[in-house]
């Protein structure tokens, strides 16, 4: 069976994880969810990883979910469609609460499942010929699994129209309703700007970036009440006593560059 994952790690930590079935236009089944979630798990668990960037081979980023994985799905009983469901949230939510800088890559359509994946990553970014899509309801499904994480990311106004339209949309309007940070006109430009970005994120402290992640799941959606202004006042002062953050603070009084900012630059 051909991989249908692969993952590098460069020299800087940099993991870039891409999808691999352009055959089937990165169309995502269950193989597929086993196989990404574990890279991802993996991915969690080194120290080493500064930052994700997820990509797809092929000319198409992702067709969304693979139809003979749905015909499967049509025949099985509610508990199997139920398993397949947990399986495909896992993936998702551990996408989501990756602790480090993740940034989607986009070079070609994303339909249904690829607006999820999407929309888990802190960063996105396009090329003008991608377009997007999601066609739930024109297949008589609803964007269950997927519907929280686009939501967060494009908004309920946004998300009325285009789930229950399921119509196209291009890279500009992409931009415009928040599913893409930046849009450009050819691969090279999207790199090089992939580049800038990396290269903002390694000035900053791993560890605060983790806990920047964990603060924006934490209280989005919350009411400023007491609970969250007690938890957020936790969490500063938590952090304060971090060896990063006194080191990143010593290191600004000293007019020198931190240590972690010595790491990757060196490698």
């Amino acid at each position: 069976m051909d991989q249908t994952i692969y993952c590098n790690i460069d020299q800087r930590g940099i993991a870039t994880v891409t999808l691999n079935r352009p055959a089937t236009r990165n169309a995502i089944d269950e193989v597929m969810i086993s196989e990404l979630t574990a890279h991802l798990i993996a991915l969690q668990q080194n120290p080493q990883i500064r930052a994700l960037i997820l990509q797809a081979t092929g000319h198409c980023f992702c067709s969304g979910a693979d139809l003979n994985w749905m015909k499967r799905g049509a025949s099985a009983d509610p508990d199997l469609n139920f398993e397949d469901a947990i399986q495909l949230a896992t993936l998702l939510r551990t996408l989501d609460r990756l602790p480090v800088p993740t940034i989607a890559r986009v070079h070609g359509p994303a339909l249904g499942i690829g607006l999820g994946i999407i929309s888990c990553c802190d960063l996105a970014i396009c090329s003008q010929e991608a377009w997007f899509m999601i066609p739930e309801t024109r297949l008589g499904l609803i964007p269950a699994i997927v519907g929280p994480y686009i939501i967060n990311r494009i908004g309920s106004n946004a998300a009325r129209r285009y789930f229950l339209t399921a119509e196209k949309f291009n890279s500009v309007v992409a931009q415009q309703i928040g599913l893409m940070n930046e849009q450009h006109q050819d691969i090279e430009h999207m790199d090089a700007h992939i580049e800038h970005w990396l290269s903002e994120i390694g000035q900053n402290s791993p560890h605060a970036l983790g806990a920047t992640k964990r603060l924006i799941t934490s209280v989005n959606h919350r009411a400023i009440d007491d609970a969250m202004i007690s938890d957020t006042a936790h969490r500063i002062a938590h952090i304060r006593t971090h060896e990063e953050a006194q080191e990143g603070l010593n290191a600004y009084l000293e007019q020198r560059a931190p240590y972690w900012q010595a790491q990757i630059n060196s490698q």
